[in-house]
C-alpha cells in the first residue's frame, strides 16, 4: 500500500515535467509543449514595428523640410540673379528672374498658405519685386524702356513772340535750301524755329528725335518716292512720335511711329490679338504715305493736307466751307484752327528747315542712329521671343526691337507672321529651328555650350533640369559636354500661349485661383491688369498672357486743347467700312480731285476766296473718302489695349485722333 501511494503521488509530477528519459529520447515533445515562447517572440517583433513608423514619419518630414528649402533656395537665386541684371539695366532678363523667382514657389506642388516657410518667403519676394518696380517707375522706367515726349509735345502752351530779324535770317538761308515740300518762313515757323533753338529742352526733343531718324531714314525715304510724297514730310514724325514706333497716346489710343488710330484695315495695317500693325515701322510708313497723297489728292495742297492729318479731313473741308478759303494760312489767321492744329503744321515746317540747315542751328554735331536692317521670315507657327534670340545669338531687347508689331513674347499659332531677324542670320535660325518641335517652341530654349558650362550650369542658368536637358539632346545623364556643343533646353513651368489671352472672371474667383488656372503667378496678374490686391469682382476682363512692355505708353499732345463733345461723340459712332470700299474711296477721292484741285491749289497759293462750286466738289470728294480712313476714339495704352481686337469707328475722313477741339 506505501508503494502504490507513492506511486500515485508521483503522477501529478511526472504529468507536469515529464519523464527524463522520454525528454532525452524525444526532443520534438518537449519543444511542442513549449509554446509560452510564442507570447515573448511576439512582444518583441511589436517594437520595432512602432520605431519603423516613426522613422518613416521623420524621413518624410526631413525630406518635406529638404524640398522646401530647394525652392526656397532656387527662387532666392533666381531672384539675386534679377537684382544683378536689374541694377546692369538688362530689365528684360530681370523681368524674367523675378518671374521665375516666384513661379517656383507657386507651381512647388505645396499649399503656400499652409506652409509658415513658404508663406514667409513668397510675401518676401513679392515685396521686394514690387518695390523695386515701384522705385523704377518713379524714375520713370519700371521694367521698360523709356519713352522720350515728341519734340512738339515740349511746345505746349509756350507763346511765340515776333520775330523780325529772325524770320529775314531764315528768308535768307532759304533761297540756297533744296527741299521738294513747299518751305515758307513768317513769325509762326520762326517762333518755333527760336524755340527749337533757344530752349534746352526743345533743342535736347529735336535733336534726339533727328537722330532716331536715322534708324528709319533710308525706308521711309523709299516708301515716300514710291508713293510720290515730298521726301521731307519724313519730319511730319518728328511731331507725332520723335520716330519711336511704339509710341501710344493713352488718351485716344492713337499708335505708331505715324499715330494711326486702332482701326482695322487702315491701308493695310493689321491688328488683332497677337499684332498691331501700327507700330511696324514699314508696314505703318506705307499706309502714312497712302494716306497723305490722299489728302493732298483731296486738298490740293500740302499745308492742308498735313493739317486735315492732325486735326481730320472733315474738320479742316468744314472750315475751308465756313470762311471760303483753302488756305492754311487764312485760316490760321482767322482763328478757324484749334491750337494744336494752328503748332503743328509751323513746328513741323521749322523742323524740317533746321534738320536740312544743321551748322545753323546747332544741330551739326548730331550722330544720327544706325538704320535698323533686318533678315524676314515668314512663320506660322507660335515661338517665343527669347528661343529666337537664342537661335539667332541675340539679345532678347534686339529681337523685340526689331518686332516692335507684336503684341505678346511669342508670334501667333496657325497665323503668317513677318519675324525679324538680325541681319545674316536667317540661314541659321532656319537649321537650328528644326531641331525644337513646333509644339515645344514656346516653352524650350537653345544654348551653345561655353568653355566650363555643364549641364547642372546650364539648368540653373535657363531655368531647366539637368535630367531633363540630357533626354531631349540624347545623352546620358552624367554626360560630358564640350565647347561649342549646341543644346536644346526644355524648361520647367514656362508658360505656353496656348490658352486664351484673357479670362472673364466668375463668381468666387480669385487672383490665386486664376493664376492657377492658366500657369502664371499671382504677381503678373497683378502686374498685367494693374491691380492692387487679389480681389476681383466677377465679369471682369484679365489678361492672362504676359504682353510685351518694353515700350510703354505715354500721353502725346496731352495738354493740347480738349477734344469737342461733338467731335467725341461722332467718332465713337460711325462704321468702318470694309477694304473693298476703302479701294474705292481712295479712288473716288483722287478723281475728286480733278474736278477741283486745279481751282484750290490756286485759290491756295494765292489765299483768294473759294467758289461754292469747288467747295462742292471737295465736299464730294471728303464723303467719297470717308470710310477708308476713319480712325476710332476708343482705345487707350498700349498695354490695355493689346489683347482684343477694337470694332473700329469714325464719322471723320482722316484718322481723327485727340489733338483738338473744333472751337
Amino acid at each position: 500500500m506505501r508503494r502504490w501511494a507513492v506511486g500515485m503521488a508521483c503522477v501529478p509530477l511526472a504529468l507536469l515535467a515529464g519523464c527524463p528519459q522520454k525528454q532525452a529520447g524525444n526532443g520534438v515533445a518537449a519543444n511542442a509543449t513549449a509554446p509560452t515562447t510564442s507570447a515573448p517572440v511576439q512582444s518583441a517583433t511589436s517594437a520595432p514595428a512602432t520605431t519603423q513608423a516613426q522613422s518613416a514619419e521623420i524621413a518624410a518630414k526631413t525630406a518635406h523640410a529638404a524640398k522646401i528649402q530647394q525652392i526656397i533656395r532656387q527662387s532666392e537665386s533666381s531672384y539675386r540673379s534679377g537684382v544683378n541684371n536689374y541694377q546692369r539695366g538688362r530689365l528684360e532678363a530681370a523681368r524674367t528672374d523675378f518671374d521665375f523667382a516666384v513661379d517656383l514657389i507657386l507651381t512647388s506642388g505645396f499649399d503656400v498658405k499652409s506652409d509658415p516657410q513658404l508663406s514667409d518667403e513668397f510675401d518676401h519676394l513679392v515685396d521686394a519685386i514690387n518695390s523695386l518696380e515701384m522705385s523704377a517707375l518713379k524714375q520713370g522706367t519700371g521694367f521698360s524702356a523709356p519713352i522720350e515726349a515728341a519734340p512738339l509735345d515740349a511746345a505746349d502752351q509756350v507763346t511765340f513772340p515776333a520775330n523780325a530779324a529772325l524770320t529775314a535770317k531764315v528768308q535768307e538761308e532759304l533761297k540756297t535750301t533744296q527741299s521738294d515740300f513747299p518751305l515758307v518762313v513768317n513769325d509762326y515757323v520762326a517762333g518755333f524755329i527760336s524755340y527749337f533753338s533757344n530752349s534746352p529742352a526743345g533743342h535736347a526733343h529735336l535733336q534726339r528725335s533727328l537722330e532716331r531718324a536715322g534708324k528709319y531714314k533710308e525706308m521711309i525715304s523709299k516708301v515716300l518716292r514710291d508713293e510720290g510724297v515730298p521726301q521731307d514730310l519724313i519730319y511730319l514724325a518728328v511731331a507725332e512720335s520723335g520716330f519711336q514706333p511704339q509710341v501710344v497716346n493713352a488718351r485716344s489710343g492713337a499708335g505708331g511711329m505715324w499715330q494711326f488710330m486702332p482701326t482695322q484695315g487702315v491701308y493695310g495695317l493689321s491688328r488683332n490679338s497677337y499684332y498691331d500693325e501700327r507700330f511696324d515701322p514699314e508696314k505703318s510708313s506705307i499706309a502714312y504715305a497712302k494716306y497723305m497723297k490722299m489728302l493732298h489728292n483731296q486738298f490740293g495742297d500740302w499745308y492742308l493736307a498735313m493739317a486735315a492729318y492732325n486735326w481730320g479731313a472733315g474738320n479742316v473741308q468744314r472750315a475751308v466751307m465756313r470762311t471760303g478759303y483753302a488756305d492754311f494760312w487764312e485760316l490760321y489767321r482767322r482763328n478757324s484752327l484749334p491750337q494744336e492744329t494752328k503748332n503743328y503744321v509751323p513746328g513741323i515746317i521749322a523742323a524740317i528747315i533746321m534738320a536740312k540747315n544743321p551748322q545753323q542751328y546747332g544741330l551739326d554735331g548730331m550722330v544720327p542712329d544706325p538704320p535698323v536692317v533686318s533678315d524676314t521670315v515668314k512663320v506660322d507657327y507660335a515661338i517665343d521671343m527669347r528661343l529666337v534670340a537664342d537661335l539667332t545669338g541675340a539679345s532678347l531687347p534686339q529681337i523685340v526691337a526689331l518686332n516692335p508689331s507684336l503684341l505678346h513674347m511669342s508670334t501667333p499659332r496657325d497665323m503668317k507672321f513677318d519675324l525679324h531677324l538680325p541681319v545674316g542670320t536667317q540661314e541659321i535660325y532656319q537649321k537650328r529651328i528644326q531641331g525644337i518641335p513646333e509644339e515645344r517652341r514656346t516653352s524650350w530654349r537653345f544654348h551653345v555650350v561655353r568653355v566650363g558650362e555643364s549641364l547642372d550650369s546650364i539648368a540653373t542658368s535657363l531655368h531647366g533640369r539637368p535630367a531633363e536637358i540630357a533626354e531631349a539632346n540624347e545623352l546620358a545623364a552624367n554626360a560630358a559636354i564640350n565647347a561649342g556643343q549646341e543644346l536644346v533646353v526644355p524648361i520647367a513651368n514656362a508658360a505656353v500661349a496656348a490658352h486664351p489671352m484673357r479670362y472673364v472672371t466668375r463668381s468666387g474667383d480669385t487672383l490665386v485661383t486664376v493664376a492657377d488656372r492658366f500657369n502664371v503667378s499671382v504677381e503678373d496678374l497683378r502686374r498685367w491688369n494693374h491691380l492692387s490686391s487679389s480681389t476681383i469682382a466677377p465679369h471682369r476682363s484679365l489678361a492672362v498672357v504676359e504682353p510685351v512692355h518694353l515700350a510703354p505708353s505715354t500721353h502725346v499732345r496731352s495738354t493740347r486743347g480738349s477734344r469737342s463733345k461733338s467731335g467725341a461723340k461722332s467718332r465713337a459712332g460711325a462704321k468702318v467700312e470694309d477694304n473693298a470700299k476703302d479701294e474705292v474711296s481712295a479712288k473716288s477721292g483722287a478723281n475728286a480731285k480733278t474736278r477741283s484741285g486745279a481751282k484750290s491749289a490756286a485759290r491756295t497759293k494765292h489765299g483768294s476766296k473759294a467758289t461754292s462750286g469747288a467747295g462742292e466738289s471737295a465736299e464730294a470728294s471728303v464723303h467719297a473718302g470717308k470710310s477708308s480712313h476713319s480712325k476710332t476714339a476708343s482705345g487707350a495704352a498700349k498695354t490695355s489695349a493689346k489683347t482684343t481686337s477694337h470694332t473700329a469707328a469714325s464719322s471723320e475722313t482722316t484718322r481723327p485722333k485727340h489733338h483738338a477741339s473744333h472751337r
